[in-house]
């Protein structure tokens, strides 16, 4: 064995998560990078610009000393170009860390997407990462597009806030894209609830899903289980019916022989004889139906007027006069009345 061999055997034997096969990659150590760890520095100078928008450009003016500050002790490089709109990192020769180029890169983009000062900067830890997820491409339909995204945010931003909550992470929806910042295993459940919204499925049942997890971690016996038997499902319903046509065409009934050629205009001025008339007759027919149809006209325009002029037809309020049965017998009653009447006062004398 060689001694660059040994050396690492050694590092491998101080490192708890280099002993044997990983099961959960989550629960590795990752150790911690020092400047003893790269004394030489780089050997090329890395940068990266990114270009911001005019409505941003007031507040990265007013911050920019405190980036520069947070970078610095990083020993990376920050300028500002007004003029051009960009803003640009690079490393110096005091640079030890390779991969905080990276981490700078982020910063800037993140603050050209709106993200402020106080929660880009956390991105320079070497536990917090950030994700920018680009949304737009994932619905075509711009009014379906705007309905997710306000679906993402919830009423007064309820929906995002506890995705914060379950998720550890700063999520801002800002545009066509999504920022999100925080542990690297809260950045994957946000970009998988962020893209299932954006197909169509309700950010409520993922958060529901998370909610469930997070109290199952709690539980010692629970933790190592598989939990998809308490994990909800949930199948997606087509309740959209089709709309039916206004009008619907029966099908004709199948026959082999082809349909009957229409007839041509030479073929009804024949059959009319209309084809053997001079041109002075078939202008004087054409003058006749004219004044013909004038008339029609001329009598269906007066009939119009004149039914302003009408006089309404008046409705009696009298009971009409009925000659029935009924009314003969009630005169007979009566005078069978007065009868009675005569007799009783003839008795009284």
């Amino acid at each position: 064995m060689s001694d660059s061999e040994s050396d690492v055997g050694d590092q491998a034997g101080n490192i708890e998560h280099f002993n044997g096969p990983v099961e959960n990659a989550w629960l590795m150590k990752i150790p911690e990078f020092k400047p003893e760890d790269n004394p030489n520095g780089l050997l090329e100078e890395s940068s990266f610009s990114c270009l911001f928008p005019k409505y941003r450009e007031k507040y990265i003016k007013e911050c920019w000393p405190l980036v520069v500050k947070a970078l610095g002790t990083h020993h990376i490089k920050a300028e500002l170009d007004l003029i051009l709109g960009n803003m640009t990192v690079r490393t110096t020769r005091k640079t030890w860390d390779p991969y905080i180029i990276l981490k700078s890169r982020d910063v800037i983009k993140l603050l050209s997407r709106s993200v402020p000062f106080e929660q880009a900067v956390k991105v320079l830890d070497d536990e917090i990462g950030c994700e920018i997820i680009k949304i737009k491409n994932l619905v075509r339909n711009k009014e379906k597009f705007v309905k997710r995204r306000s679906r993402l945010i919830g009423p007064n931003g309820c929906t995002l806030k506890s995705l914060e909550l379950l998720t550890s992470c700063y999520v801002l929806v800002q545009g066509a894209t999504v920022s999100a910042i925080g542990p690297y295993k809260g950045l994957q459940c946000v970009r998988k609830v962020v893209e299932e919204t954006m197909k169509n499925i309700h950010p409520i049942y993922n958060i529901k899903a998370l909610m469930i997890k997070r109290e199952l971690m709690k539980d010692e016996n629970l933790r190592e289980e598989n939990w998809e038997r308490f994990l909800p499902r949930f199948q997606s319903k087509n309740t959209s019916k089709r709309s039916k046509p206004k009008v619907v065409k029966k099908k004709k009934e199948y026959t082999p022989f082809p349909p009957q050629m229409q007839e041509s205009k030479i073929d009804k001025q024949l059959a009319s004889g209309e084809y053997f008339l001079t041109d002075e007759q078939k202008r004087s027919k054409k003058r006749q139906e004219q004044v013909d149809k004038e008339k029609r006209d001329a009598v269906v325009q007066k009939k119009r007027r004149e039914k302003d002029f009408e006089a309404p037809q008046e409705t009696s309020k009298r009971a009409p006069k009925t000659d029935s049965v009924d009314s003969q017998l009630d005169v007979k009653s009566l005078k069978g009345k007065i009868a009675k009447a005569n007799k009783r006062a003839a008795k009284s004398k």
